[in-house]
Order: structure tokens, then sequence, then C-alpha cells
């Protein structure tokens, strides 16, 4: 069976449930459970939202400094071996993903070793990166393996944010040893961008629009932005350094129809139609799991153990943001599902119903 891909931006064929050997019933049951399970976050009020959700910590200094937009609707997409199989709510609208972006930002890392501009994941930043953030001998320590996984504990301030304000449980406690300890932080994701943007050399928008969005055929209606704060200079000329997520606005803004063409990239072990666009060696190596979170890969989220989707099968991982933005892959089935703006707890609602009845994968011919 030869693979499809879709076409340029909406050129995308539609195959009806049963012919891709999917319960039409229960695929119709998926969309509903999805659209009656719409997070509680505000739509016009959004921006409000992310104000005083993220910057009222008491060490952040309560500031959004990146864009921020009133949020769409409830939407989603199902691909099975690459056709559209369902469709639901505005999927063209170029929306904040929050922390999905972080899913694209290790990817730049990926083609970033996979051009040889970084040789290794287990170097230290600092052999690459001469911005003064990997000076201290706490700092000097950590690696890019470090900076992907989340295990970095990195000391300082990034961008008017101290790293405290970007972890999860609003407390300070002083570093560990870089490499022996997990924490989801994005003053230090944020980091991580202005590491990639100092081995790049360019704008981080303009590498993922060359390497990948464009060879994927995705809209021009995506962005990637940054802090009115975060900018440097490189070889000259003044770049922004771009969020990996949206707590204090910025990060990507973008469609359900192109995460669904980055997850069936994804899917497709990084290869689109004849050219091979990330290694199946960086795929393998993102979504390995961590030492100190089993869950977590380098920069996607993992169902070791079946533990985050529980009716999903294992080998399956997915991007995450706040509101419940995922983009889900599992290869098991040949299969993305695209949702945004659902309640989390009940995505898993959703993927139970899809895989109901679903026939069993038959060999895709290569």
């Amino acid at each position: 069976m030869e693979e499809y891909y879709p076409g340029r931006w909406d050129d995308w064929e539609k195959r009806k449930p049963k012919d891709v050997g999917m319960d039409p019933q229960m695929v119709e049951e998926a969309v509903s459970y999805a659209t009656a399970h719409e997070t509680p976050r505000p739509r016009r009020e959004y921006p409000r939202y992310i104000k005083l959700r993220y910057t009222t910590k008491r060490f952040d200094d309560g500031n959004v400094y990146g864009k921020t937009k009133p949020r769409t609707n409830v939407n989603g997409l199902i691909l099975r071996h690459g056709y559209l199989v369902a469709e639901w709510g505005d999927t063209f609208y170029a929306d904040m993903t929050h922390s999905v972006t972080k899913s694209y930002l290790s990817t730049i890392a990926g083609l970033a070793l996979g051009k040889g501009l970084i040789r290794d994941v287990h170097d230290p930043v600092r052999m690459y990166v001469q911005s003064g953030h990997f000076d201290s001998p706490h700092n000097a320590k950590i690696t890019w393996h470090h900076l992907l996984q989340q295990t970095n504990e990195w000391d300082g301030t990034l961008w008017g944010k101290h790293y405290a304000a970007g972890n999860p449980d609003d407390e300070l406690r002083e570093p560990q040893e870089p490499g022996t300890h997990y924490e989801y932080n994005d003053v230090r994701v944020n980091l991580t961008a202005l590491a990639l943007l100092h081995v790049w050399r360019q704008p981080l928008p303009q590498v993922l629009k060359t390497a990948i969005m464009n060879p994927i055929d995705a809209s021009n209606t995506w962005r990637w932005y940054g802090y009115r704060n975060s900018w440097v200079t490189i070889d000259g000329l003044r770049v922004q350094s771009v969020s990996g997520g949206g707590h204090w606005g910025g990060g990507l803004h973008i469609s359900a129809r192109d995460h669904a063409r980055f997850g069936y990239l994804f899917l497709r072990q990084g290869r689109w139609k004849t050219k091979q666009l990330i290694s199946k060696n960086w795929i393998s190596m993102a979504t390995t799991p961590c030492v100190h979170n089993p869950a977590y890969g380098y920069m996607w989220w993992l169902n070791t153990d079946r533990q985050r989707i529980p009716s999903a099968p294992e080998t399956s991982y997915y991007a995450s943001g706040e509101g419940g933005n995922r983009i889900w892959v599992d290869p098991e089935h040949d299969l993305v599902v695209v949702v945004r703006w659902m309640d989390v707890p009940y995505i898993d609602g959703v993927i139970k119903r899809l895989l109901t009845n679903i026939q069993p994968l038959a060999h895709l011919d290569s």
C-alpha cells in the first residue's frame, strides 16, 4: 500500500471511517465527546486569563511580554493512514498552542544534531554558546541532553523571569546537580531556545519554515513569537529569541491543520514523500523515557506504562500544551489525532472511542 501525503495547505483527501478500518459510530461518538468537553478556559478573555494565571507567582515580575490572543472554540481532526477521517471546529485558526511549541523546539535541536551544528547531545552547552548564561561552575555542567529532558536545573534569570517563576510549584528551592532532577520549567525551556538560536545563527522560525513547514506543505498562517524584551544580536543583526510556550505570551500560534501535518511527519518517522526531513534516530531519541520522569522524552510526552492515556498503546506519544492542546501520534494504529481546547481529563475518552473496533494496521510499503 503506497503511503499517502496531503497536498498543499487545505488539499487533504478525506476518507470515510469504514474505508480506513475505523468504526463509523465510534468515530462519530469520539467527535461528539470532544465537542461536549471544551476546556473551561475563557475565549475572548483568554489573554487576561493568561496574565492572571502565570504572572501572579511569588517569583514572577508580573509581566506578559509576548503576543496573546483570544482563543477559538474546541476543535480537532483525526488522520488514519494520512487521510482526513473526521474534523470539528475551526481547524484553520492559527491559535496559541502553549507548550506544544516545545515539541517543535526540540525538533530544531534534532535538526542541529543532524547537520553537525551540535556534535553530541551530551556535550556541555557552554562549548557552543558564549552568551554568559552557562559560565558559572553550576551552569557550565549543563548539556543539551539536560536541556531537552528538562533536567538541567539551570540557575539564573532570563528575559526578566527568575527560574523559579517557570516551575509549576510556586516554590523556591536550590538548583540540584544538572541531570539529577526533572522539573517542567518554561524559563529554562526559553533558555533552550536561546541556546539553539546561538547555534543556528538565524531566527528559529526561519529554520522551522525552511526545514520542516515548507517541505510538509503547511500553511503560511503560523507564527512563532518571542517576547518584546527577548532580542539579541547575532552576527551584527538584531534577532528575537522565541519562547517555548505561552506562559508569558508568545510561542507558536498555529492551526490544528498544520499541527496534523507535523504529527504526521513524526508518524512517518521523519519522512515526507521522498525526503527524510528528520532522522529516525532523532525521533527514537526524542521518544526515549527520561530516567527521572519516564513519561517525558525530549519535550514529547510518552505513554510509558499507559499512565498518561490509559486507553492508548504504550508506544504512542504526544505534544502537549495548556488548555487541552494535543498532537497525539499512535504508530501501532497509524493514527494522528489533534485536539484543541479540550478539558484534559476527557481526552482519554476520545482516544478510547477511536480505538474501539479499529482494524489491525495493514502493512505500509515504503
